[in-house]
């Protein structure tokens, strides 16, 4: 950490963060450790001294006249809006994390904090009151409405939005000076006026009137959280609807949920996930110091759940281990329900009494109704998930057969994240008596029917080996049944059906006791053509290319039969590999693939079959599109007996 060069009326802490899930709650728990302790320092009626904090931030001391202490609500103010500052960076920038925070102090004992959060994404935009660009507001808006005066500077290599809130001193005059901009601001940054009237009017009697279903009584003042529904409600809700939307894990729900309800709507809260069998499970615990989760969750996982939870609010005892007097702290509990279905429970507790006005209810109705959804949506994708993997595992085969005196090596990615299997297929299988059948396939598409097509393939392909067929004759019994498939999906669904083309390179490998190398025998039927490395570097393509299976059923194919001699290798691959894009050139044009292979002459099959690999992903500079599949068959330069 950098100590940081301040004027003589400032104090200031800095802490870098990675932008990950833990961001938001670190920037909270540094901002807060750093007013703490120049809250201490004020009462002892000085300044703090120079050094680490206990989150490793370094602060700079400087001279200067003793201002009033911090109020506990600025406190507040300032760990709320640097949360939605770093959350929005983690989101939109997705870059490291530099937060400043600075005291400053003027001669009408004003208390100034100054909070930066800077990322290195400058050219990404701000999420704000961007209505011309035609988008909405988020974290910005409660900025504008909190804090005395805010910015944002754009650098050439960073972007730093900051805040300012500002505490009265015992003798601040009625009128209050021109807003101090911070140190980073330059020429060009935003600095919107604070609108103080809402302040002003905090303590505002709320109206008396029961909530929905008498579970919740108003409190006799509208407070904190009600001015704060009321000012960002709308963005808030927008920020958590699009925080969860995209979240396909229950836990990352929950976690989400439970950083966006503290410090916001409470100071701490717990949620509990039903789970067939077995009912309410405690998933997540939160707590505004978050040294008390351990013993909450530890109170509240000996405690049984809340049962029979109303929609607008159940009262709960408030744990001891919450970090208030039980008889002066506040808890209530709320259901999760996704349509139709119950999804658990939400609990929010806050030290003193929870200001459930009308609003505020409304508001965590609102919350809880999306963390259901949410939930609901992540199981779902969850069970999806897991049937869709019991299925792809079956499409490929659970190892590959050794062949004797042929070293093998496969490569195989799945385009997709998580996904296991994708269009592509291969298999290696013994037939006896000295012969092995290789075969690498790419079905069109890649959902489930295609998903059906690479199973149909791989193991149709194994029957007619087994039943004697040859090469030419395998693949042409397979293209009728693709052909006759077809045709019974049309004439059982009433409409034509997407068209389906499968693309399979088949051969077999034949190798006689004590001899060296093997005879091998391939077609390829609509599929990249296999590449034959000889011992001297040269390469040809070892069959020709012919017809895709489906499209005609009457279609002939015919196999080529060559010797691989020890030390040579045959190169097979998909699509993936050959079509791997750079601007307008592919990876096979000008024969790029036969030059990669003769690159990788003298390497062993694995190794191979990995430098092809890394060729086609470095060929591009974005991700790889389609799934990439790579078989290599390498004939051992010793002599193996079957």
């Amino acid at each position: 950490m950098i100590p940081l060069s301040v004027p003589a009326s400032e104090s200031a802490f800095r802490q870098g963060l990675p932008a990950d899930q833990l961001a938001a709650s670190r920037a909270r728990e540094f901002v807060r450790a750093a007013l703490r302790r120049w809250t201490a320092a004020l009462d002892d009626g000085h300044e703090a001294v120079g050094g680490a904090s206990a989150t490793g931030a370094v602060v700079t001391a400087r001279q200067a006249p003793a201002p009033a202490r911090i109020p506990e609500e600025l406190v507040d103010d300032a760990v709320l809006l640097v949360s939605e500052l770093v959350t929005n960076a983690v989101m939109y920038a997705g870059t490291d994390i530099d937060v400043v925070c600075r005291l400053e102090r003027n001669p009408a004992a004003r208390v100034g904090i100054v909070v930066e959060v800077g990322d290195r994404h400058p050219s990404r935009g701000i999420r704000g009151a961007a209505a011309r660009h035609g988008e909405p507001g988020y974290g910005l808006q409660l900025v504008s409405a909190l804090s005395e005066s805010w910015g944002v500077t754009y650098r050439r290599a960073e972007k730093r939005v900051w805040f300012r809130l500002e505490a009265d001193g015992r003798d601040t005059p009625a009128t209050d000076p021109v807003p101090s901009r911070p140190s980073t601001a330059e020429p060009g940054s935003v600095a919107p006026p604070r609108d103080t009237e809402a302040r002003d009017t905090e303590e505002t009697e709320a109206s008396a009137r029961p909530h929905a279903e008498g579970s919740v009584h108003p409190s006799p003042s509208r407070g904190r959280a009600a001015e704060w529904v009321d000012r960002g409600g709308p963005s808030f809700l927008a920020e958590t609807s699009e925080l969860l939307a995209g979240q396909l894990d229950e836990a990352m729900v929950t976690a989400l949920a439970a950083q966006l309800l503290v410090p916001r709507l409470a100071d701490w809260c717990a949620i509990w996930l039903g789970t067939p069998g077995t009912g309410l499970q405690l998933s997540r615990v939160w707590h505004a110091d978050e040294q008390r989760i351990g013993p909450l969750r530890e109170e509240l996982a000996r405690i049984p759940p809340p049962a029979a939870v109303r929609t607008g609010g159940t009262p709960w005892p408030c744990p001891a281990s919450a970090g208030a007097d039980p008889a002066g702290g506040s808890a209530i509990a709320f259901p999760l329900e996704a349509p139709n279905i119950d999804q658990g429970v939400l609990l929010l507790g806050r030290a003193g009494q929870l200001q459930m006005t009308d609003t505020v209810v409304r508001m965590v109705q609102a919350v809880a109704r999306r963390v259901a959804q949410a939930v609901f949506t992540a199981r779902q994708y969850t069970r999806q998930r897991a049937i869709s993997a019991v299925l792809q595992r079956r499409q490929l085969p659970a190892k590959l057969a050794r062949i004797a005196g042929v070293d093998t090596a496969v490569v195989y990615e799945p385009h997709g994240e998580g996904q296991t299997v994708g269009g592509d297929f291969y298999d290696i299988f013994p037939m006896g008596k000295g012969r092995w059948c290789f075969l690498l396939g790419d079905v069109q598409g890649k959902d489930p029917e295609a998903m059906s097509i690479t199973g149909l393939a791989r193991h149709l392909v194994r029957l007619l080996a087994r039943e004697g067929h040859g090469v030419e004759s395998v693949l042409g019994r397979l293209n009728i049944a693709m052909a006759e498939e077809s045709a019974e999906a049309y004439a059982l669904g009433g409409e034509q059906p997407g068209p389906r083309f499968l693309s399979l390179l088949y051969g077999e490998l034949t190798v006689a006791p004590g001899r060296a190398g093997a005879g091998c025998t391939v077609a390829s039927a609509g599929h990249p053509p296999p590449l034959h490395l000889f011992a001297d570097g040269r390469v040809e393509p070892a069959s020709e290319p012919q017809m895709l299976l489906g499209i005609d059923e009457g279609a002939e194919f015919r196999a080529s039969t060559f010797d691989l001699a020890p030390g040579e290798t045959l190169l097979c691959v998909t699509d993936g590999v050959t079509e791997r894009r750079c601007g307008n050139w592919q990876l096979d044009d000008n024969d790029g693939l036969a030059d990669i292979l003769r690159q990788g002459m003298g390497l062993g099959a694995r190794a191979l079959a990995e430098h092809v690999r890394r060729a086609a992903h470095d060929f591009g500079v974005g991700p790889v599109e389609d799934d990439l599949s790579v078989l290599v068959l390498q004939a051992a330069v010793d002599d193996f007996s079957v």
